[in-house]
């Protein structure tokens, strides 16, 4: 089994496509990382030698922040916003979304499931 960045990449899929377990690279790094090292795109995880997973190993480790550096990156950049007391940082603190969308009648993934509030009822629409 192949353990990269602490992460067991899943073995019968194409190193390309399983690079991108790994929080902080996808598609686009995967791709560039199997050209930068001479890998086949193709190959699956469990065709790749040692010497292989170990230069892959070695090469993520060195150019790419990634899984718990990255996370802790991000939540201290988070914790800054709001120590700051910035509107972005605020938007972080109330869980609503942060870059400008509309809350009206969207935005239940962020804000998650909706709340029934006791006591209000719609009124009917007047003409």
């Amino acid at each position: 089994m192949a353990r990269i960045a602490g992460i067991n990449i899943p073995q019968n899929k194409v190193v390309s496509i399983a690079l991108t377990y790994i929080h902080g690279i996808g598609l686009y790094s995967s791709k560039k990382i199997c050209k930068e090292l001479n890998i086949s795109e193709t190959t699956r995880v469990n065709q790749l030698s040692e010497e292989q997973v170990l230069k892959i190993r070695e090469y993520i480790d060195s150019k790419h922040k990634v899984e718990g550096d990255l996370r802790r990156e991000i939540s201290v950049n988070i914790k800054r916003l709001v120590d700051l007391a910035t509107y972005r940082g605020s938007r972080h603190k109330k869980k609503l979304p942060v870059r400008g969308q509309r809350t009206h009648c969207n935005a239940r993934t962020r804000k998650g499931k909706a709340i029934a509030i006791a006591g209000k009822k719609l009124t009917p629409l007047k003409k």
